[in-house]
């Protein structure tokens, strides 16, 4: 792209080392703040290479602008520089000033994208001073090495003054140093300079030999597009409310298709591996559990795209293990899939191998991953009570109206059956005439059941306790514990089973609680559709449940963290615009100018919901990123536009005149830089590589909001400058044949 529209080598070499340059100090500014490299930095300088030329782009633009006014005129390095060093500067502060927003953001989208956001942040401080110095310095050189045979060397001809004996000897005896130093540190590098010239020039031949065709088609195909923009643009200044009306409409239909766009915490990585969690009936041996996962094992084996599986059956003596889990009746299969699997692949073998758990009788299955990221289920809703019963009924058969939907799969309760139990229901009256208290007798058959610490025994350095318990023939079974007194030492024994009642129960697995209440947690995966849908349709199922008064339902997981990341990340746009419009408003000294470039937000927002809708892609926390990044981004091309309307306008030229001028002049490098962008970008929308599936969205985001504004950005800000800018600027004097004529196409082009 940019030896397309520079038609030169040395040119095209210039720009491209601001890259290297950038990214080596990026590097350095990574180390000294702690960013390692991983996949969000090294996204973040993969989102960056794009706008790593854009400053670059701008400055030698227009100091090549300035050398084909005046070719032999070493100074166009440095006025070109000065020209656009206002407008580069507030443009890559515009930039930044969207990443500090990012601070505040809550949640996951606060702890994935800081790296990223300060990598970018890093890389474009370092491209600023990158076009600012060594861009303008290497332009320099060119255009000496061009004109050197030029220069006035009448200097080195004049004749010296006679030297006497003892300067004679003088100069003898610093002949050699200074022969060492002119070798050094002027032949050598003369040397250097000549082979890297005659390279590049013969470079320079060689491309426009076997480009020269291409080179000429698309110089015929920029002329037709300046030509033909020229054209629109004295159509828009004629047409101005209609074509701003047009615009706004435009944009506005984009609103249409934001309904039908899904909405999720963010894309579902494929990581080449995952889970299954079987749980067999409770009490269920372990021998049938690691039967039920070698034939779960083996069926997976034999479907395409598996590598290799690996089983856990039981928790055994695991200190990690939750009681849900329980023990012998609970395992695990993980599935390796391999290198060359797609996320389709895993789908169609997660489908399988719920078909295969459909034929085994009392068994349950939940697939999860390997914990990339530590999200909760993406699909979890609370019922809070404090009935256990009324929980485990309510739980069930929200559990079998979600079992009847294709949409949600593995669904589960975390009121799962636990082990049998003895319940002991005392009887107060009896106990209160007994003189005893519900809390004695509890502590009295906890002792002589489980035991209790009566001493410690010795052994060398070691305390271990002793334990005094009944005998195991007093607590065999029920009727053992049915005998026990409750009042020992008294007069007349009282046994248990006389002021209690003891029943034989199956007690639930866990006993949740959220905010010290009692909840039954029923979660679920998704077969297909996004967590928005999914949401969607629970919300009208909950208020068939009918829930008595005393219970409540809510809707978590990760839709919970989806809301809270959502919320930060509107208030970090909504403060990244105002922060964007501050660093413009302190440019222009005008607040007129910079909301007028902040129309080109909503355009790209517009441009971001198209591109969604084409490219099928979900919302998400990435796309909220790359809104935020696309604030900052899509109102450079407007900030130099406008900076160069308000210079012509300065230099004394009519508004309609200006307007005309800066919009043809900075035609060239904002295509240049939305090309060099798109580009740079491109890689990441095609999805290569792993974590391909977190930077996708936020390439596509950007990409199609970018291309979107820029195209109505160079219609649309020359009609709403000219609708309302109203500023008046001092009359030229007459004192050159430049400001005459600037004076007389004013006169002729004054509306």
């Amino acid at each position: 792209v940019l030896y397309f529209f520079l038609k030169n080598i040395w040119s095209t070499l210039i720009i491209s080392v601001s890259i290297p340059v950038s990214i080596i100090a990026t590097f350095n500014l990574m180390y000294r703040n702690d960013i390692t490299l991983n996949i969000m930095s090294l996204g973040g300088i993969a989102l960056a290479i794009g706008l790593l030329v854009d400053n670059s782009i701008v400055v030698l633009e227009n100091i090549d602008r300035h050398k084909r006014q005046k070719p032999k005129d070493i100074s166009s390095a440095s006025n070109g520089t000065k020209e656009v060093a206002t407008a580069i500067i507030a443009s890559t502060l515009t930039t930044i000033a969207v990443f500090f927003p990012l601070v505040f953001v809550d949640g996951i989208a606060g702890q994935l994208f800081s790296d990223q956001a300060l990598t970018v942040t890093f890389a474009l401080i370092a491209s600023l001073l990158v076009a600012l110095t060594i861009i303008p310095m290497m332009a320099a050189t060119d255009i000496r090495a061009k004109h050197s045979d030029q220069l006035d060397l009448g200097e080195s001809a004049q004749s010296t003054p006679p030297t006497t004996t003892v300067g004679k000897l003088i100069r003898g005896i610093l002949f050699i140093p200074k022969m060492l130093v002119r070798i050094i540190f002027y032949y050598l590098p003369l040397a250097i300079t000549s082979i890297l010239t005659t390279v590049f020039r013969a470079l320079r031949k060689v491309f426009g030999v076997i480009l020269s065709p291409l080179l000429f088609a698309f110089d015929k195909f920029y002329a037709g597009i300046a030509n033909g923009y020229h054209k629109i643009l004295a159509g828009v200044l004629k047409q101005r409310l209609l074509v701003i009306a047009s615009i706004v409409g435009l944009s506005l239909a984009s609103l249409v298709f934001l309904p039908k766009l899904g909405i999720e915490l963010i894309p579902d990585m494929s990581q080449g591996e995952f889970n299954v969690e079987v749980t067999l009936p409770t009490g269920s041996r372990l021998e049938n559990t690691d039967a039920v996962l070698a034939g779960l094992a083996n069926y997976t084996n034999g479907l395409p795209k598996v590598e290799r599986t690996f089983s856990l059956s039981g928790t055994g003596s695991l200190m990690n293990a939750s009681p849900s889990q329980g023990g012998d009746h609970w395992g695990k299969l993980n599935i390796v899939l391999a290198d060359d699997a797609s996320s389709a692949d895993e789908l169609a073998v997660k489908a399988a191998m719920r078909e295969f758990l459909k034929t085994q009788p009392g068994v349950q299955g939940k697939f999860g991953k390997t914990e990339l990221f530590s999200f909760s289920t993406p699909l979890e809703i609370e019922l809070t009570g404090y009935d256990l019963n009324m929980l485990a009924r309510y739980g069930d058969l929200l559990t079998e109206e979600l079992q009847k939907r294709e949409r949600f799969a593995d669904v589960k309760s975390s009121l799962q059956s636990g082990n049998p139990e003895l319940r002991i229901y005392f009887d107060h009256g009896k106990l209160a005439q007994l003189g005893l208290t519900a809390p004695q007798v509890s502590n009295l058959i906890s002792a002589k059941i489980g035991g209790e610490e009566a001493s410690k025994y010795s052994i060398d350095d070691r305390k271990v306790d002793i334990l005094v318990q009944a005998q195991t023939a007093q607590r065999d079974s029920q009727a053992d514990i049915a005998r026990m007194i409750v009042n020992p030492g008294a007069a007349r024994p009282i046994t248990l089973d006389a002021v209690a009642d003891i029943r034989t129960a199956i007690g639930p697995s866990e006993i949740t609680r959220v905010g010290q209440e009692r909840v039954a947690i029923i979660s679920a995966n998704l077969a297909y559709g996004d967590l928005g849908e999914a949401v969607t349709e629970i919300q009208s199922l909950l208020p068939a449940l009918n829930l008595p008064l005393n219970m409540s339902a809510r809707i978590t997981g990760q839709n919970e963290e989806m809301e809270v990341s959502f919320q930060s990340l509107k208030f970090a746009l909504i403060l990244a615009v105002f922060m964007v419009y501050l660093v413009m408003a302190s440019q222009f000294e005008s607040l007129l100018h910079p909301f007028l470039i902040l129309f080109t937000v909503p355009l790209a927002c517009a441009g971001s919901i198209y591109g969604l809708f084409v490219t099928g892609t979900t919302v998400s926390v990435v796309v909220f990123i790359g809104l935020i990044m696309l604030a900052g981004i899509v109102v450079n091309n407007a900030i130099v536009l406008v900076d160069r309307i308000n210079q012509n306008r300065a230099a004394g030229t009519a508004k309609t005149q200006a307007i005309m001028e800066a919009a043809e002049s900075r035609l060239r490098p904002i295509l240049m830089t939305t090309l060099t962008t798109t580009l740079g970008l491109l890689p990441m929308v095609l999805g290569l590589g792993d974590g391909a599936e977190l930077r996708k969205p936020m390439a596509v985001t950007v990409i199609f909001g970018l291309m979107f504004a820029t195209v109505l950005t160079l219609v649309l800000i020359p009609a709403l400058y000219s609708v309302f800018d109203r500023k008046s600027y001092a009359e030229p004097t007459a004192n050159s044949d430049e400001q005459q004529n600037l004076s007389a196409v004013t006169e002729g082009n004054s509306l």
